[in-house]
Order: C-alpha cells, then structure tokens, then sequence
C-alpha cells in the first residue's frame, strides 16, 4: 500500500504503540459492554433500539471526503445525546454506562458495514473513529452518571440541568480532540501543537452543532419521549446531506486540479509524477512548521500546479528543471503559471503561491517558500544519481544565504529523516 511522504513506513498502518493502545482499549471496553448487556439485559429496549437506529442512520450517510473532522454529525449527536438520556418522557432511565457504550458500538458498526465500500476513505486508519466513539461515549456516560444519579449529586433542573449537559458535551468534544491530535502524533511523528491546535480549531465548525443537537435530543426524549428523536434529529439530518454534496463539490476541484497538474506530464514537460512528489513534500514540510489545515490545502495545490507555466514554452525544459533557469526566465514562467491557475477558478491564494514561487525568499509567502525549496530538492536529487538526496540537501544548504530559507530548508531534512526513501504519492488525490 502506499503511503504518504515523510510518514514513517512503521506508522503508516495505524502499528505505533499509542494507537494500539487506544484501538486495543476501545476494544476492550466495547467487547465488555456487549458481554456485559447481553448477560443482564437491556433497560429500556426501545429507547435503546431508538437511539441505536439514530446512530446507525448517522452512520450510513456520512459524508466522504478526509476534509471532514465528523463526518457524521447526526450519529455523533445521536450517541452522544443517549449516554446524557437522564429520562424518557418524564421517567428515569435506568441503563448504564457499559449499554450505553454496547449500543453505541454495535449501532455505529452496523451502519459503518451497510455504507457502500469506499464513501468514506480519509486520511485516518479505519480504526481510529469508532474507537474514538467508543471511548468519548464512555467518557460522556460515567461523567454524567457521576455528577446526575449518584444520590449525593444535587439536584438539577431547568437552567443548571441544560448547563450540566452543554458542559459535559464541551468535555467530550475538547477530549476527542486531543485523542485525535494525539493519535495522529503518535502515527506520523508531526508537531503535536500545530495539531492540536488545528483539532481544536475544527471545534468551531461542526462540534457546536454536534453538542447542540445532542443537547435538544436528550432534552427532547426526556420530555416528550422517543417522538422526539425523528422531530429534533431531522435538521441535523438535512445538513448532513448539504455537507455530502459540498464534499462532492470539493473532490471535483480535487479532480480538476489533479488534472491540470498532469497537464505538463503528459504534454512532455515534466517527468512523470514530479507534481505529485512535490506536492506530498511540501505538505509534509508544511506540516512541520506548524501551517493550519486550510493552508496546507493552498499549499498542496499550489504545489501540485506550481509547473503550469511551462505550457506555454515553445521548448520544453530539459527534465522540467526550472530551478536551473535565470532569475528572469524562472519568474516569467511562475507568472504565466498564475494566470492559468486564476482562469480555473481556483482560490487566488492558490495563484500567489505559483505566481511568487521564483521571488527572492526574503520577499515570498511561506508557501511560496515551501515549494521553491521543495521543486528544487526534487529536481536536484532527482539529477544527483546515487546519492542525490544528501548531496540536494547540502546544496540548499549552500543556497540559504538568498535562493531558500533555512528554516524550511531544515524542516524539509528533518521531514526526509522521518519519512525515508523516495516520495510514493500524494495522499487523498486517487491516483
């Protein structure tokens, strides 16, 4: 299987001991719960078939893409809002934390097996979401049974019991968003505060949704019973599907870009898979120095269309090895770049990038800088023979003074040191 530049070969399975740590205690706890349930039964069989169903339906349409931080909103707020179920219709409930982690787990993994093959790929192992579910459920489900059913609790209602719930809910969002930081550290070996920092960023977009209908679900159920749940669950529904059709929407401009970058390849002006290599690169080097996702992305495409330009040469570069072309004739093809890339319609940023990429560094974006560096490396080493890489290495070293930055110079060794080896491809393009 290939795997993305600059993540080590050990990693790439999801095999570091963190991450078998997490799987391995989701596992665990699901299988116990299940075990557990199946031995004393179900409380409240409906409200569990109900909630159940909630989640498996959140599940089966989720949206694709690996953009999405919660691809399926409806089932997280679904889970969620059952492990905060203090009544149903005015009566208590009477389940606990393991029926609710068993309902949880078997309902998220009955819509995962009924979802078409391939709707839902991403960057992330296959593992790692439902042992996620699994282990913010549980966290949900012991805090709020700590704080509401133990006869030593106070008592809560209206306002405080809302507040309870919203806060509980603010708790498990911030948590799962470190897991995931954390579990993504663990398996590429990338900075863990740009990651977190970009988890909880995330936060800001879907999980106040999330927390909210989880919120208005639980409440809902406790009033009005299980009617309640079609009643509260269908907006959250609706804007799922807005959300599968805006990710549809993305991976056509994925596809577009994709082939435009295979543009200058099969017209004979770059080597086959230059843009691809350059573009895995240089978002691992992002990544290294702390880039938020969105400017991963600009980054990404800009490297990917970073050799548009030389479509309009009468005569191909040899090998596409722009670095070695004067100043003059380096920036008036990144200029001729930017004028393709702004008539795809595709965000100016993306064309500043290609259009600044021959400026003196001092002078460029760091994504400018990022690719410079990153096109140079590929072309040099690609020229060196045996041995290419270090001796690449070396002379962007040399070339630190005006041509690159040392800083992203270093991060791009640093990057090469971790990941090993020739760049396999660029992850989430399909080809």
């Amino acid at each position: 299987m290939k795997r993305p530049f600059g993540v080590p070969a050990h990693c790439s399975a999801g095999g570091s001991p963190f991450t078998v740590l997490v799987h391995g205690t989701a596992a665990l706890l699901a299988v116990a719960a299940l075990v557990h349930t199946l031995r004393h039964g179900v409380d409240g069989l409906a409200t569990a078939l109900a909630f159940g169903l909630l989640v498996a339906v959140g599940e089966l349409f989720r949206w694709p893409g690996p953009e999405a931080r919660e691809p399926a909103p409806l089932g997280a707020a679904g889970a969620l809002a059952y492990a905060l179920l203090g009544q149903d219709a005015g009566e208590p409930t009477r389940h606990g934390v393991l029926q609710v982690v068993a309902v949880v787990a078997v309902a998220a993994l009955a819509g995962c097996l009924s979802r078409p093959t391939g709707t839902a790929a991403g960057r992330a192992p296959v593992a790692d979401r439902p042992a996620r579910r699994v282990l913010t459920v549980a966290l949900a489900a012991s805090c709020f049974g700590l704080l509401y059913r133990r006869d030593a609790a106070p008592e809560w209602h209206g306002p405080s019991y809302v507040a309870l719930l919203l806060a509980l809910l603010a708790l498990t969002v911030v948590c799962d968003a470190v897991l995931v930081a954390a579990l993504t550290r663990a398996r590429t070996g990338w900075p863990l505060g740009p990651l977190l920092r970009d988890e909880l960023r995330a936060l800001l977009g879907i999980a106040p949704a999330v927390c909210a209908s989880g919120v208005v679900l639980s409440l809902g159920v406790a009033v009005a019973g299980l009617w309640a749940l079609p009643v509260f669950s269908l907006p959250l529904l609706l804007a799922q599907f807005s959300f599968r059709r805006h990710a549809a929407v993305r991976a056509t401009c994925r596809q577009t870009i994709a082939s435009l970058a295979r543009a200058t390849e099969i017209a004979g002006y770059t080597p086959a898979g230059h843009a691809r290599r350059v573009a895995a690169l240089s978002r691992a080097v992002g990544r290294e120095l702390g880039l938020t996702e969105s400017e991963l992305t600009v980054l990404e495409y800009a490297a990917l269309m970073h050799d548009i330009g030389q479509l309009s040469l009468v005569d191909p570069v040899p090998a596409g090895a722009t670095a070695t072309l004067p100043e003059a004739e380096q920036r008036r093809i990144a200029l001729l770049g930017g004028v393709v890339v702004r008539q795809t319609g595709v965000d100016a940023e993306v064309a500043v990038v290609v259009e600044r990429q021959a400026d003196p560094y001092r002078e460029q974006p760091v994504s400018a800088r990022i690719v410079r560096t990153v096109n140079a490396y590929e072309e040099k080493s690609r020229d060196a023979g045996p041995g290419g890489p270090l001796r690449a290495l070396d002379e962007l070293r040399r070339g630190t003074e005006r041509e690159y930055e040392p800083r992203v110079v270093e991060s791009l060794a640093r990057v090469l040191a971790r990941g090993g080896g020739a760049v396999r491809g660029c992850p989430g393009w399909g080809w």
